[in-house]
């Protein structure tokens, strides 16, 4: 609600001003001076009648599923959401119901945070959680959740206690995030393989087809045939290498998210980092060890096989396509698996985490500079099994462009490395206590009005909905109360604009930091209901607030 001030101090679990209401707001009469001609009665063509608490959330419910594209004309004040009753009224009274004013459009949802990956570990990306509103804006923009319309009333699948309608579907579960088609799930973690995989199979295809072409000219265009099944093991290789860094991190109870196969290797996506540089150098490193290993074995299958075979010619390009990926991987320098090694010698040798990731990640960002141009240097040199006269052309041009996606991948990878690292030292600063706004507890059927103006009286920035022994039951939806003009909040009951509390919506005051942010990733949301470890209500805490200390953390220098 209002956001200026000194209302989003928290409260403390025994506040009085946020003790809830026993029962319902008395019914003020009707404030009209009375007739001194009249007899007591009034004739029903002269006043419209009353409308009940009843009737009006059942209305708002009927009209939000004949047209739920349809929104209402915002306050005169949008950016004040904690206007009290209109003037003239008092707390608790109902006047007669003007005529329904003229909808506007609804207010486009604020975009979502972007996300970054990182290869090997996604342990150092954070998301702000699901529902939260742009960093900048206000109350008024907050996307409204899932299961209401845009301009803030129920939808037709909210409760039959809180909406006054029957329940119709369940609402639709948010799709989880994949990441390509799904191969399987060793130790129980999905495998996914990017469409962009398809794009380097067939140009690997390609590429080997070529050189097959002058070793085994006898094999025509089924060389193509052995081409592919090359693209295909090399890639099963490369699952073996993040099958490694998925074993290790689940062998140190580190959640591994996915494992992904796309363009340039793999991902596996570790969502905790680890907690001694030990334990992190281990991880780092069974990813390359496994792909010596590979070759080894490649190498010894070699020998009792002929070169000049498709056989061999398939093991000596699996046996070298992994000793590249092995020293490749071994480079000092993040995002790398010898980025985290080196990471993690840093980081024992200082104490600090974060000095280890400064190192390892300027280290990454020279490394991505000698890509660039050490490698078409070395290519056009012949160094690397060439003639130097036959890398012109074509060949030049496609040397160039590998090291320039080489080395830009490097490049960002180190500085989102170095980014989310200075985030990770911010996150603790990331309490719910902090951060939770001091809420009111209100009954079902209190109006609108009455509900902020008890929240302006208490310097209170949410609502919480209870049944008549105080149990919270809903959450008013912040976005709910900006689609409602003020001249109607009088005639709509709170209940109409909540949002039933679930598991996950209750969240403890204690939790701070990464396990805040998981916490509301769980469960994505626009309020959730922070308690004490007792079960006292102590607030409700906003994800756009979250967001906006989330971002605040970011910016802040280490």
């Amino acid at each position: 609600m209002d956001e200026s001030g000194g209302s989003g101090q928290p409260r403390s679990g025994t506040d009085g001003s946020a003790e809830p209401h026993a029962g319902p707001p008395t019914r003020a009469t009707d404030p009209t001076p009375p007739d001194p001609h009249d007899n007591g009665t009034r004739p029903t063509s002269d006043r419209p009648a009353e409308t009940t608490d009843a009737d009006a959330g059942a209305a708002s419910q009927a009209d939000a599923e004949d047209d739920p594209a349809r929104g209402t004309t915002p306050p005169t004040e949008a950016g004040d959401t904690s206007t009290s009753a209109p003037t003239g009224d008092a707390p608790g009274e109902r006047p007669a119901e003007p005529p329904a004013p003229e909808t506007a459009e609804p207010t486009e949802p604020a975009d979502a945070a972007p996300q970054t990956a990182h290869p090997h570990t996604a342990h150092d990306r954070f998301q702000p959680p699901a529902g939260a509103a742009k960093p900048e804006g206000t109350p008024d923009h907050v996307t409204p959740e899932h299961g209401t319309s845009e301009h803030g009333t129920p939808d037709h699948h909210r409760t039959l206690a809180h909406s006054g309608a029957t329940p119709k579907n369940p609402p639709p579960q948010s799709p989880q995030p994949r990441g390509g088609l799904l191969m399987g799930r060793p130790f129980g973690v999905p495998v996914y393989v990017a469409p962009s995989w398809f794009l380097v199979a067939a140009l690997i295809t390609w590429v080997f087809g070529g050189q097959l072409d002058r070793v085994l000219p006898e094999l025509g265009a089924a060389r193509y045939l052995v081409s592919l099944f090359f693209a295909v093991a090399f890639y099963a290789s490369v699952l073996v290498h993040e099958l490694a860094h998925t074993v290790a991190a689940l062998r140190f109870k580190l959640p591994v998210r996915r494992i992904q196969l796309q363009f340039f290797g793999g991902v596996s996506e570790i969502e905790k980092e680890a907690e001694t540089p030990g334990r992190e150098f281990v991880l780092a490193f069974v990813g390359p060890l496994l792909s010596l290993v590979l070759a080894g074995v490649f190498y010894l299958a070699m020998q009792p096989v002929q070169p000049g075979t498709v056989p061999g010619v398939l093991l000596a390009g699996l046996m070298i396509s992994n000793l590249i990926v092995a020293a490749f991987n071994l480079l000092p320098g993040l995002p790398l698996d010898g980025g985290r090694m080196l990471r993690a010698v840093v980081w024992k040798i200082t104490g600090k985490p974060m000095s280890g990731t400064i190192a390892a990640a300027w280290v990454g960002r020279a490394l991505a500079v000698c890509v660039l141009i050490g490698l078409p240097l070395l290519t056009q040199s012949g160094a690397l099994g060439s003639s130097a006269e036959d890398n012109v052309g074509m060949d030049t041009v496609m040397d160039a462009l590998l090291a320039a996606i080489l080395a830009a991948i490097i490049w960002t990878g180190a500085g989102n490395s170095l980014r989310m690292a200075r985030l990770r030292e911010h996150l603790p600063e990331l309490r719910a206590r902090t951060l939770t706004r001091r809420a009111v507890p209100v009954e079902t059927d209190t109006p609108l009005s009455e509900a902020l103006r008890r929240a302006n009286d208490a310097g209170a920035r949410a609502l919480v909905v209870v049944d008549a022994e105080g149990t919270p039951l809903s959450l008013v939806r912040e976005a709910a109360i900006v689609g409602v003009p003020e001249h109607r909040r009088p005639w709509v009951a709170v209940s109409g604009l909540a949002q039933d509390l679930t598991d996950g919506m209750r969240v403890s005051a204690e939790l701070a930091g990464e396990d805040l942010l998981d916490a509301l990733r769980a469960t994505p949301a626009t309020e959730y209901l922070v308690v004490e470890e007792t079960g006292e209500i102590y607030g409700v805490l906003s994800a756009a607030d979250v967001e906006r200390a989330f971002v605040k953390a970011m910016a802040r220098p280490s």
